[in-house]
C-alpha cells in the first residue's frame, strides 16, 4: 500500500484476445483509477499497437488510455501472435505475464493481481497445464485451501451477490465423486474467512445448494442429501452457531431471491450474505444471467487479492473496438476494495 492506495498489477491476458482492448478502456476511466497506483504486466508495443488501432478512423481514443501514460512491465514475447487467433505462442505469452506478476507480488511489490481473460485451449497448447489461473496462483502461493467466489454489485439496488463454486472445472459426472463433507467444509471455512476478511461480515448469512433435482426429494432423486449433505450441513450448524446455514436449498428455487433482490422487483428481505452452489454451471448461469457485464472473479485463500472480470477472450471480437469493459473496471475497483478492507484503511 503507497500513499497512491492499493498497487494492483494488471496482466494483459491472452494477447490475441480483448484484453488490450478492456485495460486501455478501463485505465480511461478516472473513477477507476483515481485511488489506485496501476501497473500493466504485459506488452507496451501490443498496447500502442491496440490503441493505434482503435484510433485509427473513430473517436475512440476518448475513450482509452494512451499506453504512454501507463506503467508498463514489458515482458518479451513472440511477434507471431495474431489478433483474434489465440494458440501456442499467445498463450505463452499470457503465461508468462501471470508468473511476472505473481512472482513480483510474492515480492511485495504489488498488493494485488488483477486478471485480463487467458485461454486455457492457448495455455495447454504452450504445454501450460493447468486448469486455469486460479490453479497456478494457488501453487505458486503455496496455498491448498482456495476457492473461486464471484462478486458483483447491482445496479439497480446495489446489493451485492457472491457465490462461492464448490467445484470448480470438472466435468459434470465427476461432481458427484468430488463432493464431500470434508471438501464442503473446506469451502464454508474459506467463505467465512472472506466475508469476515475482505468484506467485514461478522455473522453472516449463507445458503447452500443442493446435489440433485428437489435436493433429492427425500433420496428419490438422488440421495447425496439424505446420505450425507444434510447430516454434514447439522453438523456445521452446531459448530458455527454464530453464522446462519440455510439449505441444502433446491438449486431451481436458490437463486430466486437473490434475483428478486439484484432487480428489486420484490421486497425481498434478509437476502444471504454468500451463496454455495455445488458446481460450476449451478452458480455460473444465474450469476451470469443477473450481472454478465459486471460480475468478478476473485480467488479466495491466497496471501494477496486476486480480481478478474467474468468473462473470457473473446476472440471473435478482438481488435473490433466493441468489447465491453464494465466488468474489467467493475475487477479494477472491488480490487481496491478488497485491498483497502484487509488493510482497514
Amino acid at each position: 500500500m503507497t500513499n497512491q492506495g492499493p498497487r494492483l498489477a494488471v496482466t494483459l491476458g491472452d494477447p490475441a484476445g480483448i484484453g488490450s482492448e478492456v485495460i486501455l478502456k478501463a485505465l480511461a476511466d478516472s473513477e477507476v483509477t483515481q485511488n489506485c497506483h496501476v501497473v500493466v504486466v504485459g506488452c507496451r508495443d501490443l498496447l500502442t499497437k491496440e490503441y493505434k488501432n482503435l484510433t485509427a478512423n473513430t473517436s475512440n481514443w476518448v475513450y482509452l488510455a494512451n499506453p504512454a501514460d501507463l506503467s508498463v512491465i514489458d515482458v518479451p514475447h513472440s511477434d507471431e501472435i495474431m489478433t483474434g487467433v489465440g494458440n501456442e505462442v499467445s498463450g505463452a505469452a499470457s503465461f508468462a505475464y501471470m508468473e511476472c506478476a505473481i512472482a513480483q507480488t510474492l515480492a511485495g511489490d504489488f498488493d494485488g493481481i488483477v486478471t485480463a481473460p487467458i485461454a486455457k485451449s492457448a495455455w495447454k497448447a504452450a504445454g501450460c497445464n493447468y486448469p486455469g489461473q486460479t490453479e497456478l496462483l494457488a501453487e505458486k502461493a503455496g496455498v491448498e485451501r482456495f476457492g473461486m467466489l464471484f462478486v458483483a454489485r447491482s445496479p439497480f439496488t446495489g446489493w451485492t451477490i457472491r457465490a462461492l463454486l464448490a467445484t470448480t472445472h470438472i466435468p459434470l459426472c465427476k461432481v458427484s465423486e468430488t463432493l464431500t463433507p470434508q471438501l464442503l467444509t473446506m469451502k464454508l471455512d474459506l467463505l467465512e474467512e472472506c466475508l469476515q476478511r475482505d468484506f467485514g461480515i461478522e455473522n453472516g448469512r449463507i445458503a447452500i445448494a443442493g446435489l440433485n433435482p428437489h435436493s433429492g426429494e427425500m433420496g428419490q432423486l438422488g440421495r447425496e442429501e439424505i446420505d450425507w449433505l444434510i447430516p454434514w450441513l447439522q453438523e456445521e450448524r452446531q459448530k458455527r452457531a454464530h453464522l446462519e446455514l440455510e439449505g441444502p436449498i433446491p438449486p431451481d428455487t436458490m437463486w430466486v431471491k437473490p434475483g428478486q433482490a439484484w432487480y428489486g422487483n420484490s421486497d425481498i428481505k434478509n437476502p444471504a450474505d454468500a451463496y454455495l452452489p455445488l458446481y460450476h454451471d449451478q452458480g455460473l448461469i444465474p450469476v451470469k444471467l443477473m450481472a454478465f457485464d459486471r460480475a468478478v472473479n476473485t480467488t479466495i485463500g491466497l496471501p494477496f487479492v486476486r480480481t478478474s472480470p467474468d468473462h473470457g477472450t473473446a476472440f471473435d471480437i478482438a481488435g473490433k473496438g466493441i468489447a465491453d469493459a464494465t466488468s474489467m473496471k467493475a475487477a479494477i475497483k472491488l480490487g481496491v476494495e478488497l485491498v483497502k478492507q484487509r488493510y482497514r484503511v
